[in-house]
């Protein structure tokens, strides 16, 4: 099941079953499935989700509660994982990453992880950067300065 939101990055295509999201799509994302894998559109199984999406982008919420089902390897749920633990507004290095999760030398790694993200903005792949700044992000630097700008601004 899925439905589209409106948001200041473009609509969002939001995934699940069960009550669960398994993936939070921008448009034009890197590694976006292919829309008709999405099933049939149910508005309603998403209102939690949509409602917390709207109150993250109105400055009124800073964690997520729904809950999350992404499809990936155990090293790819680790990364996710470890993406859940960065404070809002905060942000930390690909080889940061890789240190908390015990795997110091696989920064690369890492990223190749966060880029395959299934549920952006939720699982906040978008607070880790480069040792020299804004790097790479599914949905565009723009949306990654825009989410980032977003989190850091006077509340």
């Amino acid at each position: 099941m899925y439905t589209v939101m409106d948001s200041p990055v473009g609509p969002l295509t939001l995934v699940g079953d069960e009550g669960a999201l398994s993936g939070l799509y921008m448009t034009d994302q890197r590694h976006r499935p292919a829309d008709n894998g999405f099933g049939d559109r149910d508005d309603d199984q998403f209102a939690d989700a949509v409602t917390q999406l709207n109150e993250y982008f109105a400055g009124d919420r800073t964690e997520f509660t729904v809950p999350l089902r992404p499809e990936g390897t155990p090293f790819r749920h680790t990364v996710w994982q470890a993406l859940l633990e960065i404070p809002y507004g905060e942000t930390i290095t690909y080889g940061e990453l890789a240190q908390r999760i015990g795997r110091p030398t696989a920064a690369r790694a890492v990223g190749h992880a966060n880029g395959h993200n299934p549920i952006s903005i939720v699982v906040p792949c978008h607070r880790v950067v480069g040792t020299t700044g804004l790097t790479g992000y599914g949905g565009g630097l723009d949306r990654k300065r825009f989410l980032l700008d977003l989190e850091t601004r006077p509340r």
